[in-house]
């Protein structure tokens, strides 16, 4: 007889949690997904549990063309869980449904103690502003109320009152999100 399976105690659920939120905004090719790399294992070094969600403006597809869960998928299938003994992957299909906002999203993380926002630029959090005069492209701290940081790479390019971090300054930038997350409590 086959030993009994462990039970998994279920993690209380993220509305339950003092979770805090943090944003990246910035003009495509700023560098926001390679700062966000940089600055995770920094933020995990301290003890933190993070987590990401990165809204994207383009259809994308995480699974494989031709593989089980892909024609599963395409068959109709709303979702599609995915899970093997190191990871699991859920895909759920829109088929029409309005996209799923960042409360929406957030509500669908498992329990963490910091959340990672990229995208989602309108949103009312604390974000910090990826900004690269060579990109000749406006800044957007002037007209976000939420923007309360900006990176650089020539931080003596920036004319604001928010701080100014050097881009180059990863552990710098790890300590300002940390220091300027936001609490968040998931709308029932």
């Amino acid at each position: 007889m086959p030993a009994p399976r462990a039970s998994r105690k279920k993690a209380p659920h993220p509305a339950t949690l003092p979770l805090r939120i943090f944003g990246f905004a910035g003009w495509s090719g700023t560098g926001k997904t390679t700062l966000i790399e940089a600055i995770i294992p920094r933020l995990t070094a301290a003890g933190l549990r993070v987590s990401l969600v990165k809204h994207a403006h383009h259809e994308f597809d995480i699974d494989t063309p031709g593989k089980d869960s892909w024609r599963h998928r395409h068959a109709g299938c709303t979702e599609v869980l995915v899970t093997s003994s190191v990871r699991w992957a859920l895909m759920h299909e829109l088929r029409g449904d309005a996209e799923l906002t960042l409360a929406e999203a957030v509500d669908r993380l498992a329990p963490c103690d910091l959340v990672l926002v990229e995208g989602y630029k309108r949103a009312a959090i604390p974000k910090l502003e990826i900004w690269r005069p060579a990109l000749e492209k406006p800044a957007l701290h002037p007209d976000d109320p939420n923007i309360v940081g900006v990176a650089t790479d020539v931080p003596g390019s920036v004319r604001t009152r928010l701080p100014v971090l050097d881009l180059a300054g990863r552990d710098e930038i790890a300590t300002f999100v940390r220091d300027h997350a936001a609490a968040w409590r998931v709308a029932d």
